[in-house]
């Protein structure tokens, strides 16, 4: 691609990094927003807490399966050819969950928008790593990670001020999405492609594709990032609210201040990446986030006073600021360049697969025994991920 973006030596002059960062904040709006509003809306539609969580599961499961064909096409036709119609799929998607008359219409409405927002993480990664190299790379991966842990913190504030007058209120803020896609439109200005439409020919780019995947290190990075977003969707934006509302008799607005202090948290360690790259490696600091997850998870049960959960939380929260711009700028230094969006649709597909999975085992283990062993087994699963991770990549890898 031939771009002069790469070289920009200021990039909060450059338009498309203000873009990236809009694009990041919608991103997050539809998976965080409505999350204090769960406890309301299983009392509303009188379902248990385990049929909640697919308010969850459903919005991330159309990720785990067609975002992969999102890249494909982002590759083929070009990045606003696919971004520009997936905002407005994700704006009329979750303005129509929140005009749900029943349990059942939510969870379709709210399948579609899940449609809409499969591929605009993976376009989000795919623009960043067109637009930037080496560490102005790593520094928009942290920049955007720390947002990502902002807006997490004040979506749920907001959310919860919302469901404070009715719960279909967060639902609508996915109307804004509809003037962003104006704007990606009209303002976004991204490399030309090398490669034509007539040029393109799908076996020697899938084999492509797979050859830059096809390597340990970065399988163990896609574990990595599946494993966190398991935890982070399931144990900590769906399973947090409900044992605050359900066993701590936390409000809507307690709830999304207890969510708040996770996102910021995450927000503050990211913003430090760079102090931390001094003294430990980006592999090492992975390995150090799913200690802290579990030691964070085991805490959770014990707790019978909702404002002691602000200390697990933070140290959740200080585990995902660590870990996920750490992968991601990784991941995003392997990709290689002809295939770039069909190798970061495949990383959003993995994080989808664990945003899916993430709520989905926790309702099966809340059924059968209970909120509070769901962060049991979520500890659990934070150190043998830590194993796991730690035999895929070695410690020559560090």
């Amino acid at each position: 691609m031939k771009t002069n973006s790469k070289n920009t030596s200021k990039i909060h002059q450059d338009k498309n990094f203000y873009i990236i960062s809009m694009l990041t904040l919608v991103t997050i709006l539809g998976g965080t927003i409505y999350n204090p509003a769960l406890p309301t809306i299983a009392n509303f539609f009188n379902v248990s807490s385990d049929q909640v969580s697919l308010v969850s599961t459903v919005f991330q499961f159309p990720g785990a399966i067609v975002t992969p064909i999102f890249g494909i096409l982002a590759d083929r036709f070009g990045r606003k050819q696919v971004l520009v119609p997936s905002l407005l799929v994700f704006a009329f998607g979750g303005a129509l969950s929140g005009l749900a008359p029943n349990f059942r219409s939510l969870t379709e409405w709210r399948f579609l928008q899940g449609v809409g927002t499969a591929s605009l993480e993976s376009l989000q990664l795919t623009i960043i790593s067109d637009l930037y190299t080496g560490k102005k790379l790593t520094s928009v991966m942290a920049f955007v990670a720390s947002l990502n842990g902002i807006s997490s913190a004040i979506f749920p504030l907001i959310g919860g001020v919302l469901a404070s007058f009715s719960w279909r209120f967060p639902f609508l803020t996915s109307l804004f999405a509809i003037p962003f896609a104006i704007m990606v439109f009209t303002t976004l200005k991204l490399p030309q492609q090398e490669h034509h439409v007539q040029n393109f020919q799908l076996k020697p780019y899938l084999r492509n594709t797979w050859g830059s995947i096809n390597n340990r290190q970065v399988f163990g990075l896609l574990f990595a990032v599946m494993s966190l977003f398991m935890l982070q969707v399931g144990a900590c934006l769906t399973y947090i609210p409900i044992f605050a509302g359900k066993q701590l008799g936390a409000s809507e607005l307690v709830i999304g201040v207890i969510l708040t202090s996770l996102s910021l948290s995450l927000a503050l360690v990211a913003s430090q990446l760079g102090l931390l790259t001094r003294h430990f490696s980006q592999i090492q600091l992975i390995k150090i986030s799913f200690v802290l997850s579990g030691l964070g998870l085991l805490m959770i049960p014990t707790i019978n006073n909702v404002w002691l959960l602000l200390i697990p939380v933070f140290f959740l929260g200080a585990a995902q600021g660590m870990a996920f711009p750490s992968a991601q700028s990784m991941l995003a230094m392997l990709s290689a360049q002809e295939s770039r969006a069909g190798f970061m649709a495949v990383n959003s597909t993995i994080q989808s697969w664990g945003q899916t999975l993430g709520p989905l085992l926790g309702s099966i283990v809340d059924a059968i025994w209970g909120t509070q062993t769901v962060f049991y087994a979520s500890a659990s699963f934070s150190l043998i991920s830590f194993v796991v991770f730690n035999f895929l990549l070695t410690t020559n890898a560090d």
